[in-house]
């Protein structure tokens, strides 16, 4: 069984090509900067979290064996970031991994951001199956053009050297690649040797995907830096999916490149990551945490958590 947590809806990092934009739609809001600068707080994460726990426990005799058997994996940033920059004050994400920690959960994580550092203590604690640190160049350029508020590369390689050193099984996502911008193999076999320099256990790879909403919103950053490549994305992107010509050239790229490099293309079992072009939707469970707006407006909404 999976199970996602999303503490924040929106996320600062501003990422265009965020599927997650798409779900602005679900709350009358659109997908576009909107996305990074209106963020919801799921509040009352961590409080919904143990409830829910706490009534499975009771159901299993208070076993965490078997509760935590019957659980199976809880994934943390399968959307937005959980370590975005209202994290800092906020501390739902670490509120929610102490639940998580009480209980025993196997727990994967989904980050672009090395404040996931700061719950270190925790991590080191709990069955984490592996963090995931999303990347997809070392070019700072590219990051500021398409990135605007993410953390620079460097600083999410010394984040995954850390866990690492850590003990906390930590990987890469190289994800999305980006046409024309991060896909060449000089670019890819550098990012993958800096992943394998900073003792990365795992690389994955993972394709652009623009839904119609968030194909909009792209095309539009893109065309700010970019604008002779706008045509060149609408010809490949007739869907939501790259042109399969295409897409079959870049994974037989980045399979080539992990066997140069010896580097594991095994990701952990279920370890789905977000934060990226797009996985999964979240898996939803029945509470429903209240939401605070950051904007000089205070809003309570429901949404399925």
């Amino acid at each position: 069984m999976l199970w996602s947590i999303n503490p924040y809806r929106g996320c600062a990092h501003g990422c265009s090509f965020c599927y997650a934009r798409a779900f602005q739609a679900f709350i009358g809001r659109e997908a576009d900067d909107e996305f990074q600068n209106r963020i919801m707080l799921k509040t009352n994460a961590a409080e919904a979290l143990e409830s829910q726990l706490s009534r499975m426990a009771k159901r299993f005799d208070y076993d965490i064996g078997q509760l935590r058997d019957h659980i199976g994996l809880v994934t943390l940033g399968t959307a937005t970031d959980p370590y975005q920059p209202i994290e800092i004050k906020s501390k739902i994400t670490r509120s929610c991994l102490e639940v998580l920690a009480k209980y025993r959960i196997r727990t994967t994580i989904t980050t672009r951001s090395p404040l996931i550092l700061r719950d270190l203590d925790l991590l080191t604690q709990m069955d984490i199956t592996s963090v995931n640190i999303s990347l997809n160049t070392l070019e700072p350029a590219i990051i500021r053009m398409m990135e605007p508020g993410a953390p620079l590369p460097y600083k999410r390689l010394q984040a995954m050297q850390k866990l690492s050193d850590s003990g906390v099984r930590t990987g890469l996502f190289i994800a999305p690649i980006l046409p024309f911008l991060t896909d060449s193999r000089e670019s890819l076999r550098e990012l993958m040797t800096a992943a394998k320099e900073h003792r990365a256990s795992f690389t994955m790879t993972s394709l652009l995907r623009l839904t119609p909403d968030v194909k909009a919103w792209f095309l539009h950053s893109l065309g700010q830096h970019h604008p002779q490549l706008v045509p060149k994305y609408k010809s490949l992107f007739r869907g939501a999916y790259p042109d399969n010509g295409y897409a079959d050239r870049v994974k037989a790229l980045a399979r080539e490149i992990k066997h140069e490099l010896r580097l594991s293309g095994e990701v952990p079992e279920n370890s789905i990551g977000g934060c990226k072009s797009g996985a999964i939707d979240d898996a939803l469970t029945s509470f429903k945490p209240s939401m605070t707006l950051l904007t000089p407006e205070v809003e309570q909404l429901s949404f399925p958590f």
